[in-house]
């Protein structure tokens, strides 16, 4: 009987978390616990991206404005929590460019302990002219706002047969049974071969990934083709350059995941008519990518990530729906993706009663979990939320 009071109030504590600012911790194990970087506000702060720095602070970056794209005062802000602290430290700005909105930033914690942050500014309000910037600080240690050492524009170049291999893909789609946005796919054709829509609109979703040869990999996507590349960099950020593109209509937003033979795994949000969420794979280390297939998780067009654990299986956070975003899981692979054996839910509500979604997932270096992600969709605003939990909880399930 004690145990069901238990859960019932733990329930009820999980629920108000969805509409107040109330950490949430399972007592049953104690080894989740969960809480809002700041109280619920009107203005729409979207897209966070968490790492841990060198010295042990965990640092979370994310886009706060009055709309999206359209909207001017969009600015990448930040919030950190110090090693051993409780609380997170008030919000501070990460980068602003006057007059136009800056969006979907993407944090690097580098090995040699420098920090990244990619991210978009729009310049006409509309995702076709992204403009991609960099800033690199020189140590990612606190208290507050990277002291960025370097910043400029985060050139990507698509390669000679971009417009033929989008065509191909054009093909590809219109040769499957699905429904399309016929109109979305002839302005593809009418973009393949303009190198201006071909060098904008390249966005950043997730971190950057690191193989063992010291190649650092950031994976990008864009609109304009709804399709993704991956930046490279064999000079530890020094110079970039643009992979193969994943064709495929629609796969957007990739996170990639290293196989123990070698092999990439790009998991990808669907933008397109599959709600599954989409893979491809590279066997040349990111030079050139498998065309998008669909795997057997659903997804209801938003974003996604995947993290390899220490301990080799990978950890996915994901919208686990066809349609909607008001349920928030987290998956365990322990064959490198072929299965997801378990799944725990960080948020399950209702539909209509929130919305959580655009994840972003760590281990630290103690193998615990960190996730950041948005909390909205309910008349109060919206948040950015931190949890962190052991995979053991994840083992569980709900």
């Amino acid at each position: 009987m004690m145990k069901l009071i238990l859960r019932a109030v733990i329930a009820s504590a999980i629920v108000w978390a969805g509409f107040a600012d109330v950490p949430v911790i399972h007592a049953e194990d104690g080894s989740f616990q969960s809480e809002p970087l700041f109280p619920r506000e009107k203005k729409h702060n979207h897209a966070s991206c968490i790492v841990e720095c060198a010295d042990g602070s965990l640092l979370v970056a994310w886009y706060r404005g009055t709309g999206e794209r359209t909207a001017d005062d969009v600015q990448i802000m930040g919030a950190r929590m110090e090693k051993g602290a409780k609380a997170w430290s008030e919000w501070f700005v990460m980068a602003d460019t006057p007059g136009y909105p800056d969006m979907n930033p993407a944090l690097f914690a580098a090995p040699d302990k420098s920090l990244w942050m990619i991210w978009p500014t729009v310049l006409d309000h509309r995702w076709e002219s992204a403009l991609l910037k960099y800033a690199r600080a020189d140590s990612d240690a606190g208290p507050k706002s990277p002291n960025w050492t370097k910043e400029g524009v985060m050139h990507i170049t698509p390669g000679p047969d971009f417009a033929k291999q989008l065509m191909r893909g054009v093909e590809a789609i219109r040769g499957e049974n699905v429904k399309i946005n016929e109109t979305e796919v002839k302005a593809i054709e009418a973009r393949a071969k303009d190198l201006l829509y071909q060098r904008l609109g390249w966005m950043p979703r997730v971190h950057a990934t690191v193989l063992p040869s010291g190649r650092w990999l950031w994976p990008l996507y864009c609109d304009t083709y709804s399709i993704s590349i991956v930046a490279i960099s064999d000079d530890q950020g020094k110079t970039w350059r643009a992979s193969g593109p994943i064709i495929g209509f629609g796969n957007i937003q990739p996170s990639i995941v290293r196989k123990n033979d070698g092999t990439l795994v790009a998991l990808m949000r669907d933008n397109g008519p599959h709600h599954k969420i989409r893979l491809s794979y590279s066997k040349d280390n990111g030079e050139t990518w498998s065309d998008a297939v669909d795997s057997s998780l659903p997804n209801p067009g938003a974003g996604i990530e995947a993290t390899r654990l220490a301990n080799g299986h990978w950890a996915l956070i994901y919208n686990d729906l066809s349609r909607g975003r008001h349920s928030l899981a987290v998956s365990i692979s322990t064959d490198e993706g072929a299965t997801w054996s378990a799944t725990r839910h960080v948020e399950k509500h209702e539909q209509g009663q929130g919305s959580y979604h655009y994840p972003s997932i760590i281990q630290a270096r103690d193998g615990r979990i960190h996730i950041s992600y948005t909390s909205g969709g309910v008349p109060a605003g919206s948040t950015i939320m931190h949890a962190s939990f052991d995979e053991a909880w994840v083992l569980k399930g709900d």
